[in-house]
């Protein structure tokens, strides 16, 4: 009973280690932000483009109604008037506020997807936090009252810092790797050992 309480406990420990990572909950947000921005989008599109466009049809062709504006194929009436359900007709405000929809839609996709490519470049750049762009760096340490030398020497410190601090933090991470598989190792060979004891019990 002890063993499956643990064996429950480590099943939702891992299941709330999942669901608290950096990725799923950057997931979790991007779905909600891309429900509430097509919700905008729908009502952008119904409530405003698609009137807008309609009204401009209607300039354009000089019709009075806006049922005029469709070209109809099979049209039907209802006591004299167009019946819009039963006809079969082509909505071109309908058509061109799909495209007016997708241009808005890639174009705000467009510049989410350059923000983050910008973003990758500049991480990138960086290398433990320090900028590989030297002549950038130079210059801020510049503005700091260094001299040219001064700064170009700093800036070789510190990028030389950062490169052991990160060369040590892989080297401890990959130390923590091959301890953890070593552990995993030793657990199936114990596991082993104890199914051939019993076998031998037999």
């Amino acid at each position: 009973m002890a063993e499956k309480k643990g064996g429950l406990k480590g099943f939702f420990g891992e299941f709330k280690q999942f669901i608290t990572r950096g990725n799923v909950m950057d997931m979790a947000v991007g779905v909600i932000v891309g429900g509430a921005f097509t919700a905008i989008i729908t009502a952008l599109s119904d409530h405003i483009l698609k009137p807008v466009i309609n009204w401009l049809l209607a300039l354009i062709f000089g019709k009075n109604s806006l049922t005029e504006i469709y070209t109809f194929l099979k049209p039907a009436y209802v006591d004299g008037q167009i019946d819009l359900a039963n006809s079969i007709y082509i909505d071109w405000g309908a058509f061109i506020n799909a495209i007016i929809n997708f241009l808005i839609i890639a174009f705000v996709l467009f510049c989410i997807v350059k923000g983050l490519n910008s973003l990758a470049n500049a991480r990138a750049n960086l290398v433990g936090g320090v900028a590989t762009d030297e002549r950038k760096a130079v210059a801020a340490y510049r503005r700091q009252g260094m001299t040219k030398a001064q700064a170009k020497a700093k800036y070789a410190e510190d990028v030389a810092k950062a490169e052991a601090e990160k060369a040590e933090q892989e080297r401890l991470e990959k130390e923590a790797e091959e301890a953890k598989a070593t552990a995993n190792t030793r657990l199936l060979e114990e596991i082993r050992d104890t199914l051939k004891a019993l076998s031998e019990k037999g």
